[in-house]
């Protein structure tokens, strides 16, 4: 197929289409009003079936690329692909069903319960002739399940945490049963405990054979976690790969202005960044030594 050919919906079904199968950018340039580029020509593929975690410094360009990536920003120039054609080609629903995406800082509708929120995630699913069926309840009861909310389906949203609220919006990207999630800032609100649930759920998700694409900030979090490392800086892809070929200190150095030394991780061996004190406080965060009685 000829490069900017037209792609119909029967191509794109059809046993005879591409051979192109998941996510990627081609040459993406996004702005905002007219502004200068939050994304510069950037091009990435999403790999099939891995954990992608992608990071950068605050601006960088992170999140207007997973919007992108999602459909919900439309690129200045260049393409979003979905199995080899334009992602723009797609009825919404269509990408609904391939794509999960949660945004950072969702808003859910006042008075709505948990459960009937992550019904939500089952819109896609449904047309005129195929309503309500089972296989809705039970994706709702698995993703509830899956997120420790079980015993919360009845409760008013607006009434949970800032964590428990966050966790009901992963249900009820779980509930829409996508093959790829695309999770910004997923860890926001949730304290360090479950951060590192939530992150295992992603992990989890991975070995199960789904395509998850996460933007931290945490640069041990996604070291730790990724199987794919996604480095951006000023709007560019500047390196990607295992986390332990990408993350190095010279990277971390240039990339976020720190200085500091990479260590295996005591627990997983993945890479580890410790920064370097600029002015260590005496005694701040040693260990002291035990006080006999």
């Amino acid at each position: 197929m000829e490069k900017g050919a037209t792609v119909t919906t029967q191509e794109r079904t059809d046993e005879a289409a591409p051979a192109e199968k998941g996510l990627a950018a081609h040459e993406v340039t996004i702005s905002y009003g007219g502004g200068p580029p939050v994304v510069k020509d950037l091009s990435l593929d999403i790999p099939q079936g891995e954990l992608t975690m992608i990071i950068g410094p605050n601006g960088c360009g992170k999140s207007t690329l997973v919007k992108a990536l999602a459909r919900s920003v439309k690129p200045e120039s260049g393409r979003i692909l979905l199995n080899g054609a334009d992602l723009h080609s797609y009825r919404g629903k269509e990408v609904a069903r391939q794509i999960a995406l949660l945004p950072q800082s969702p808003i859910a509708p006042e008075g709505i319960s948990v459960r009937g929120l992550v019904r939500r995630g089952r819109y896609p699913h449904h047309t005129l002739l195929r309503q309500w069926s089972p296989d809705d309840d039970t994706a709702i009861s698995f993703a509830l399940e899956r997120t420790g909310l079980t015993e919360l389906g009845d409760a008013r949203v607006g009434e949970l945490s800032g964590g428990q609220r966050q966790r009901v919006w992963i249900a009820m990207v779980l509930a829409q049963q996508t093959d790829l999630l695309l999770l910004d800032e997923p860890t926001t609100f949730l304290d360090v405990a479950h951060q590192y649930e939530l992150l295992e759920l992603c992990a989890e998700l991975h070995r199960e054979g789904r395509t998850v694409v996460a933007v931290l900030h945490d640069l041990n979090q996604a070291a730790r976690f990724a199987t794919h490392l996604v480095v951006m800086h000023d709007g560019r892809l500047v390196a990607q790969g295992p986390p332990a070929e990408v993350m190095t200190a010279e990277l971390v150095a240039d990339v976020f202005g720190l200085a500091c030394d990479i260590v295996p991780d005591p627990h997983t061996l993945t890479p580890m960044v410790v920064p370097h004190a600029r002015h260590p406080v005496e005694g701040a965060g040693r260990v002291l030594p035990a006080v006999e009685a």
